[in-house]
């Protein structure tokens, strides 16, 4: 056992030494500050080394803070080296676990972890990348919902305008969406109307023509050679002997029937989103604009309802176009005798006539195949017709009706219309124009506008 004098001087040597780094540290603490202290008025004096002068003074405060902080430290050392003296006079025996930071509680908290620690930007990059694969594939699964959704939001922003149009005649917005909405009703039951009896007449020709079609080809001499060569009826007798023709049959009315289920679905959905979005549109506009800071509001709003006006005129000029389109196809139809197809070949040019590029050549095919079936000079009427009205369409009826709605060059026309069909085929070719033309606006008032400032 030490005798009690050793222990006294002891102690007294450790709160002397304790003391000592004590006051060390706070004369180190009193340089730094004097440091940080000379650090800013050489700041003041020199603004071309502010950069240098402010890391420096930065880098003053951070030893100045750790020096206190060690005094602090070397300060309770030198309590508890006297606490632990006077202990050991009064109990010289061993101390509980539970007594000996009795002031320190759980200890006092570290610094806080650098945001420029490897480790911690590595977690905290790769937990983006992770987010970010996510969302990319939860995108990708939810594809086809989102474009019933930009598709129904296109529909509703084109058919605002006519909206507005019945509101300044005096109805309510409700009322005007209401009857709008009803329009759009009889006109898809009025399409589904005239095209629906033409293709089952079409259907019940072929049925009734297929026997002399066959006697025909057993009296041709050519086919009869071909078939003594190759045996092309014995196989296909084979084929429609074959027990598994009747499963495949099964499947294909199944896997159409699949698909005009979902057809079907999809426009159901679309006229609710359709309606819905007519319907709360001038909401919809006025929380997206909430969103933006106060500051920036007003010219955000100006450009949104400037662009939402630029989409909904080209929809309503594309119809007008369409509409031209389908009229005069119908009088060119009942002058050259096809007068029992006018009708419905007059919607599906319509329709065809919305797809950029490539819509009025696909209608002007269509209605050729038709004139052909009636005779080889009908045909050609039809395919010259449908060439020069293209002429006269692309020349001079659409740039008159879409010079206000919008007004881009040609090339960008082309290459929107092609990036749009890339991504999303025929949907994404019909709303490429309006987007391309909404994108040269933004560019026209924000970038081009910000370079001439600068």
């Amino acid at each position: 056992m030490t005798p009690g004098g050793d222990k006294d001087e002891t102690a007294k040597t450790q709160v002397a030494e304790i003391e000592e780094a004590a006051r060390e540290a706070k004369a180190a603490a009193a340089e730094a500050e004097a440091a940080a202290d000379d650090a800013e008025k050489s700041a003041e004096h020199s603004e071309a080394s502010a950069d240098q002068s402010e890391e420096a003074a930065d880098q003053s405060e951070d030893a100045a803070e750790v020096a206190a902080e060690a005094a602090k430290n070397s300060e309770l050392a030198a309590a508890q080296a006297k606490a632990a003296s006077q202990d050991d006079d009064q109990n010289p025996g061993e101390m509980l676990i539970d007594d000996r930071h009795p002031s320190e509680g759980m200890g006092a908290p570290g610094p806080p972890l650098r945001r420029s620690n490897p480790f911690v930007f590595g977690f905290f990059a790769a937990l983006g990348v992770l987010v970010a694969w996510g969302l990319w594939n939860a995108l990708g699964q939810a594809k086809s919902v989102l474009i019933l959704l930009v598709v129904s939001m296109f529909i509703a922003v084109g058919l605002n305008p006519l909206v507005e149009w019945f509101m300044r005649r005096g109805l309510k917005r409700g009322l005007a969406v209401g009857v709008v909405f009803l329009l759009m009703i009889l006109a898809v039951t009025g399409v589904g109307l005239a095209i629906v009896p033409v293709v089952t007449d079409q259907i019940d020709g072929l049925i009734k023509n297929a026997p002399q079609w066959l006697d025909l080809l057993t009296k041709s001499k050519t086919l009869n050679e071909l078939n003594e060569r190759y045996e092309f009826i014995k196989k296909a007798q084979d084929y429609i002997q074959d027990p598994a023709l009747a499963q495949k049959a099964f499947g294909g009315i199944l896997g159409v029937g699949k698909v005009v289920a979902n057809a079907l679905f999809s426009a159901f959905t679309i006229l609710i989103l359709t309606l819905y979005f007519l319907a709360s549109l001038p909401t919809v506009k006025r929380a997206a604009y909430s969103l933006v800071p106060a500051s920036r509001r007003n010219r955000v709003s100006i450009l949104g309802d400037e662009v939402l006006g630029r989409v909904g005129g080209y929809v309503s000029g594309q119809f007008l176009v369409a509409a031209c389109a389908g009229f005069f196809m119908f009088i060119f139809l009942e002058i050259v005798g096809l007068g029992e197809y006018a009708v419905a070949l007059a919607i599906v040019v319509m329709f065809t006539a919305f797809i950029p590029m490539v819509g009025g050549l696909i209608g002007v095919v269509l209605v050729a195949l038709i004139g052909f079936t009636d005779g080889l000079w009908t045909g050609l009427a039809c395919l010259i017709y449908g060439v020069v009205y293209q002429q006269i369409e692309n020349y001079f009826v659409a740039p008159r009706i879409m010079r206000r709605a919008v007004d881009i060059p040609g090339a960008v026309t082309v290459i929107a219309a092609l990036l749009g069909g890339a991504l999303l085929g025929v949907v994404g070719a019909l709303l490429a124009i309006p987007t391309a033309a909404a994108i040269l606006l933004i560019i026209r008032e924000v970038w081009v506008r910000k370079a001439d400032a600068s």
